[in-house]
């Protein structure tokens, strides 16, 4: 069935699977992509409020999490984010710059989405939409995949299929079990770029539900500064879901509320205006609400004049590093990436081709290299199906 045969198959028509299947293609590659959704792209058409935040010009490795910290830095050095601002501005794309680096499209997501579709006719890419996959496996010349109508073969497969955030979008942890079958290591995944939730003895700061003020919040050696949310179940806003990646169970995150106030400043105001209280020096920088929880939670007397400067000192510094001890995420439903995954000890840095199994790739999600919020994993997306799709 030689109509079956090709010179690549990719598995997954996300960001990563789009843009090696474009680029393999453009080269002069017979290229088959797969995906049992009815449309390519899904995950990239709700990215970024519609809009697809779709690079961040800050891109650099310290900004992604991986069991080897190391291994990110080949296929981003390759393919950066003016590669890809040129291909946007290439088809025409009006886009802008927001905070730290992000960069949207001025219109819709979908412009990404048609972008990459076109790419991939450019390059000859067939699709095949609406297809799961029922079996993957290795006859010592080619990889076959078993696709509901055919059987189709080539001598390389590149697992492009992400993780399992948002499985209402259909994803799932296929990668995983595949890399597992071709006898790859798989680093445990959890949920990362996901709100927190908070227990019981801390359900006061969940009455605080719409409450946002702009923190920094801390977890293990992470710490970033942006707005933190309140929610109904706990914790979220870019800060907490940034943080988020790097905290684990059990363990605190800390949160300074007061990021620009000076040392000693509640000694200060208690000097220039002793009758004033704790609750109206914080609403002077934070929401009423926060700011009426925080200081019914510090416990001091009601004007700063009565609370002995020792007593002042100690609410700065529960101020500067209030601990937060979430019970755990909101999960895969609500996370945006996935941390860990397909192990990068036994993939080339350089191709993204598995060791020990020639021909065998893996991309974008599916491996163990987890992006900041705001445009970074879709540059590990980018970056690494077009470092793949040189070999392919």
């Amino acid at each position: 069935m030689a109509h079956d045969l090709y010179d690549a198959i990719i598995l997954g028509a996300g960001a990563a699977g789009l843009m090696c299947a474009a680029t393999a293609g453009q080269r002069g590659r017979r290229v088959l992509l797969v995906d049992h959704a009815d449309a390519p792209g899904k995950k990239i058409l709700i990215s970024g409020g519609g809009r697809c935040n779709f690079t961040n010009i800050g891109t650099a490795p310290d900004r992604f999490l991986s069991a080897n910290p190391h291994f990110a830095k080949s296929a981003l050095g390759r393919y950066t984010p003016a590669d890809f601002l040129s291909l946007v501005e290439r088809h025409g794309i009006a886009w802008h710059e927001k905070t730290l680096g992000q960069l949207f499209c001025d219109g819709s997501a979908r412009q990404i989405v048609a972008m990459l579709a076109g790419e991939c006719e450019i390059g000859g890419v067939e699709l095949a939409l609406s297809s799961p996959i029922a079996a993957v496996d290795h006859d010592g010349n080619a990889f076959r995949v078993s696709l509901p109508a055919r059987t189709v073969g080539a001598p390389r497969l590149v697992i492009a299929t992400g993780g399992p955030s948002i499985p209402k979008l259909g994803a799932t942890g296929f990668a995983y079990d595949l890399a597992r079958r071709f006898g790859l290591k798989v680093i445990e995944p959890r949920p990362a770029l996901v709100p927190l939730t908070l227990g019981a003895d801390e359900a006061l700061f969940r009455s605080l539900s719409g409450v946002a003020a702009e923190v920094v919040v801390e977890a293990g050696r992470a710490a970033f500064r942006e707005a933190a949310l309140f929610t109904h179940r706990g914790l979220s806003g870019p800060a907490i879901l940034q943080a988020s990646s790097y905290w684990r169970s059990r363990e605190p995150i800390r949160v300074d509320f007061l990021p620009d106030a000076d040392r000693g400043w509640l000694r200060a105001a208690k000097r220039a205006q002793p009758r004033t209280t704790v609750r109206r020096q914080l609403a002077i920088a934070l929401p009423d609400r926060l700011a009426e929880t925080l200081a019914e939670r510090l416990a001091l007397p009601a004007e700063l004049a009565n609370t002995p400067d020792r007593r002042l000192e100690e609410a700065e510094r529960r101020l500067a590093a209030w601990a937060f001890h979430p019970d755990g995420t909101e999960g895969f439903a609500k996370a945006e990436v996935t941390v860990g995954g397909i192990s990068t000890a036994d993939l080339s840095s350089q191709t993204l081709e598995a060791r020990r199994v020639p021909g065998l790739h893996a991309i974008g999600e599916a491996v163990d290299v987890t992006g900041w919020l705001g445009g970074y994993n879709f540059q590990w997306a980018w970056a690494s199906g077009w470092a793949a799709a040189q070999e392919l």
